[in-house]
């Protein structure tokens, strides 16, 4: 017979599991996205987030290889910062491509940023590995998008 508190245990450990399923805590590490967020701060970000994404949303993506300047393998869930980036979204599908402020898509042949692609940018431009050097993010490289600091 189970007690009491064995179930009050597995009903909190399944919530437990469906929270770390909704949501990601990242830490920010470097100063790329100063002054918004600072190194060592923690966000919370909502992993079921994709199709709210939009100009001006800071996201939790997959960091590509940085040598190479793009992604190895299949897209999957992350469950810690380690190989994530947090930047902001400046333009979505179907926005111009804004070649003037991305040097690695001053040649795109596109005239509006391709469906299913993000151009990221960190808020502290001189310090941030983003779309400057890599150009198009892949949506299904976001991992989450952040909805607040925590404490």
């Amino acid at each position: 017979m189970l007690t009491a508190a064995v179930v009050v245990a597995a009903i909190a450990g399944l919530a437990a599991i469906a929270v770390r399923r909704r949501f990601l805590v990242v830490t920010v590490r470097g100063a790329s996205m100063e002054p918004t967020h600072r190194d060592g701060e923690r966000v919370l970000a909502r992993r079921d987030g994709r199709a709210a994404i939009e100009r001006g949303s800071v996201v939790v993506v997959e960091c590509p290889d940085t040598e190479a300047l793009t992604w190895s393998g299949p897209a999957r869930r992350r469950r810690h910062g380690d190989e994530l980036l947090i930047k902001r979204v400046l333009s979505v599908p179907g926005d111009p491509v804004p070649r003037a402020q991305i040097p690695a898509l001053a040649g795109a042949a596109e005239p509006v940023v391709p469906a299913g692609f993000l151009v990221l940018l960190g808020d502290n431009q001189e310090r941030s590995f983003d779309s400057k050097l890599v150009g198009y993010f892949p949506v299904e490289r976001v991992q989450a998008i952040v909805i607040r600091r925590l404490g």
